[in-house]
């Protein structure tokens, strides 16, 4: 039997303090290959309880929310507002690379869990706090939630429609919590490099409300630099002025973004050959626009409004992509287009992306086996090492699943494991 390639992050061990704003940097090291331990307190942590549930069946073991951000970890139960439990997660901590939490701030300090604190335990740690604010200055006391960090953040004003008098839309899947945990992922990778160089661990202090704000590409700087104000737009980056839209229905009524119209000559030519073997140079007699936008050296789109021929030219290429698109269903039209070189993107549900065949191909979607549901499917990875793969481990761990081979591996007995276990499973924990 072949051995499986070591995973990137093999030898490296991380101690996750559950919370379900951290828990997807997690997810990210320990798919990697990390050994992630993410320590709940003994009634299980909140994520548990975060629906949809299996069958909608309420129960801490079958949260989708639950098993699709805690994949490849192993779990552990401490109650560390009792010395026993602080006592444990030290000796954990001192046996780790990585320390990540998204606790509130100063509540560890009054714990002595602080990272100064663990630093006597792991001179070398790397340590990682991310919360709304950051931990220090005049709003890190501020209660924040996925959606106020997207839109005290910008990206919320940012994502809409043209129709103004609609209000700005939150984008799915806890996106203000996943800005925060790449920004966690990478600046840690980062001071891993540092402390493999230097032997000198750091603490790094994510900010979600900038690392949002920092995702708005251009939509900041515009303000700051001449004080225009971004418009939401559908489909599209938000923009001072209003841009052409890209969004196109098709015969069967779904829609497929086409990012922008053709402007390049080698693009014009291509849809012209498009209109052309799809039989409708009648019903667009314009194609000889598009040929002779084929056969320039160049297109100045700058001169759009001002060159007639340039103007025709690429007003011809939005209307055949028209056309077209209302000849065909979306998936012909996606995968037309891209046969013939040209951006284009059918606009998936989330569960569609699955059954794709590219992604299929690909090997994203991912079978994970629930020893009593048997085979589930999940969504891999985004990415593919060539050489250190990257996998789900296991499922996510059911509550204390691991505290007898993890803290007996820090010198504690049956009995000890046992008291610290604290509360039986089953009971849902107090909101924060």
């Amino acid at each position: 039997m072949i051995e499986p390639a070591p995973a990137a992050l093999a030898g490296l061990r991380v101690v996750e303090l559950a919370h379900e704003r951290i828990a997807f940097a997690g997810k990210l090291l320990a798919d990697m290959g990390a050994c992630v331990i993410v320590v709940e307190p003994p009634r299980g942590a909140a994520g548990r309880w975060l629906p949809p549930f299996v069958n909608d069946e309420v129960d801490p073991e079958r949260s989708l929310n639950w098993w699709h951000y805690n994949t490849s970890k192993l779990g552990v139960t401490l109650d560390i507002d009792d010395e026993r439990g602080r006592d444990a997660l030290r000796k954990l901590v001192a046996t780790a690379d990585f320390f990540i939490e998204s606790e509130d701030p100063g509540r560890l300090a009054a714990l002595s869990l602080a990272p100064g604190d663990l630093e006597e335990v792991k001179p070398d740690l790397i340590t990682i706090s991310m919360t709304p604010f950051g931990s220090s200055g005049p709003r890190c006391d501020e209660p924040a939630t996925d959606l106020t960090i997207l839109a005290g953040g910008g990206p919320a004003w940012m994502c809409g429609y043209d129709d103004h008098t609609l209000p700005p839309v939150r984008g799915g899947g806890n996106q203000g919590y996943h800005t925060g945990c790449h920004f966690a992922v990478m600046s840690g990778l980062t001071a891993l490099l540092v402390r493999d160089a230097t032997g000198v661990g750091q603490h790094i202090d994510v900010n979600m409300h900038a690392a949002a704000n920092v995702t708005t590409e251009a939509g900041s700087y515009a303000w700051l630099v001449s004080g225009d104000t971004m418009q939401r737009q559908t489909g599209r980056h938000a923009s001072s002025g209003a841009t052409m839209e890209s969004q196109i229905q098709c015969r069967d009524g779904r829609y497929a973004n086409t990012g922008v119209p053709p402007r390049q000559p080698k693009e014009f030519a291509a849809v012209a050959g498009w209109v052309r073997a799809l039989g409708l140079e009648e019903e667009f007699p314009e194609v000889f626009l598009l040929e002779m936008g084929g056969q320039r050296e160049f297109i100045d789109l700058t001169m759009i409004g001002k060159d007639e021929e340039v103007t025709a030219i690429f007003g011809a290429g939005r209307d055949a992509m028209n056309l077209i698109a209302s000849k065909l269903p979306a998936y012909e039209f996606f995968a037309q287009g891209q046969e013939r070189g040209i951006p284009l993107g059918v606009i998936y549900s989330p569960e569609e992306v699955m059954s794709d065949p590219h992604f299929e191909d690909r090997g994203f979607p991912v079978v994970v086996d629930h020893e009593e549901l048997g085979e589930v499917v999940y969504p891999g990875a985004p990415y593919k090492f060539g050489e250190t793969p990257w996998r789900i481990q296991r499922r996510a761990p059911r509550l204390g699943e691991h505290n007898a081979v993890v803290l007996r591996d820090l010198g504690l007995d049956e009995r000890e494991i046992a008291d610290l276990a604290g509360t039986a499973p089953g009971t849902e924990p107090a909101a924060r």
